[in-house]
């Protein structure tokens, strides 16, 4: 599980370079700076968009029941309220306010703003500029957001269970596994929020649920493991499939984030890494514990070296396309790790930032 989880933080890094100057028509980032009639670099995020954010909310409910094992319900929430709500809200303030400017600025709003609010005083106009900055600084912490309002209706959901689906599910055979993507569709088609369309509250909620009463259980694991190509021959024709019928449409919208070939590669996707990874992937050594202990870090810190670069040298012309999507990778990768290791040795501003209430040991 820790090598799915910071593998799949360092593939959300390289596709936000190639989101920053996608030519898919996708709002938000800096956008195509080349002079290719097609950017074919972008195939990169229809490969990973849609199991994605998927495999992050499985892997989130694998280890929320792990936790909850040795842990009470209070401990629970309060771990998940440091670590996930206060980096949004004490960070925001803090620190990712600045990741707020430098998204308006990628945008344009700023200059927008005030011939927008004719006639309003500069104060009301100043006001409504810091709200705007705050809001965009959440960025990619929408991910904290929802899994923190997962965790008390987890909680109620183990209450009344008593663990007796959690037991029942420990016995799911492959075939099972192989046809919950029929409720996931369906999952899919509900709570999707239709402005900021990152937020899809049904489709999460229920892969996380899935990742605490399925494949939270070794036995399940097992069986997929030893089944692995079941998975993995669907997820790579479902992914050719994908990539060829909506390359060119923004796939982080309707109506392709809710078709059935979204939500199947990203479903199938999902239990092949889950399957491949219990086969091939459970090892450590001293380069996965370093990542692991920084994953966190690298996911909350990388998108401001990759909009920085993109805002103030990409957009303008300053560098070339080239320089562009290399220096992107080097502020993702190197700039997060960077401010991880700086701001997780501040004592109380790192809890503020990162949830951390202490540094820890290696």
């Amino acid at each position: 599980m820790d090598n799915v989880r910071w593998m799949t933080i360092v593939a959300v890094v390289l596709y936000h370079v190639l989101y920053m100057y996608n030519g898919e028509g996708l709002l938000g980032p800096a956008g195509k700076i080349t002079n290719m009639e097609v950017q074919y670099q972008d195939i990169f995020q229809y490969i990973v968009y849609p199991w994605l954010m998927p495999i992050f909310f499985i892997v989130s409910g694998i280890s929320s029941r792990i936790y909850l094992e040795n842990h009470t319900g209070k401990e629970y929430f309060k771990s998940r309220t440091v670590k996930c709500l206060v980096p949004v809200t004490l960070g925001l303030l803090v620190f990712q306010f600045i990741q707020g400017y430098v998204n308006v600025a990628l945008s344009g709003a700023l200059e927008s703003m005030a011939q927008q609010m004719p006639g309003a005083p500069e104060a009301v106009v100043n006001t409504v500029k810091v709200i705007v900055i705050l809001a965009s600084g959440i960025g990619v912490l929408w991910t904290l957001q929802m899994l923190w309002l997962f965790s008390p209706v987890l909680l109620l959901v183990k209450k009344i269970d008593k663990d007796r689906l959690w037991k029942v599910c420990k016995k799911t055979p492959i075939w099972v596994i192989f046809l919950l993507v029929v409720p996931v569709f369906g999952a899919a088609q509900i709570g999707n929020t239709p402005i900021i369309v990152v937020y899809r509250f049904g489709y999460y909620f229920f892969l996380f649920l899935l990742g605490y009463f399925v494949f939270s259980h070794d036995e399940v694991i097992e069986r997929m493991k030893k089944w692995f190509l079941v998975f993995l021959i669907p997820a790579i024709g479902l992914g050719i499939a994908f990539c060829i019928l909506t390359f060119g449409q923004n796939y982080a919208d309707n109506p392709v984030y809710r078709s059935p070939l979204f939500v199947a590669y990203g479903y199938f996707g999902c239990m092949a890494i889950l399957s491949c990874m219990a086969r091939f992937g459970d090892f450590s050594n001293k380069f996965t514990q370093w990542m692991n202990k920084r994953s966190f870090g690298l996911y909350i810190f990388h998108y401001l070296g990759i909009s920085s670069v993109g805002c103030f040298l990409a957009k303008p012309g300053i560098i070339s396309p080239l320089a562009a999507y290399v220096l992107s990778a080097i502020a993702g990768f190197g700039g997060a790790i960077l401010l991880y290791e700086i701001i997780s040795r501040i004592p109380v501003y790192r809890w503020m930032v990162m949830g951390m209430s202490k540094k820890k040991k290696s």
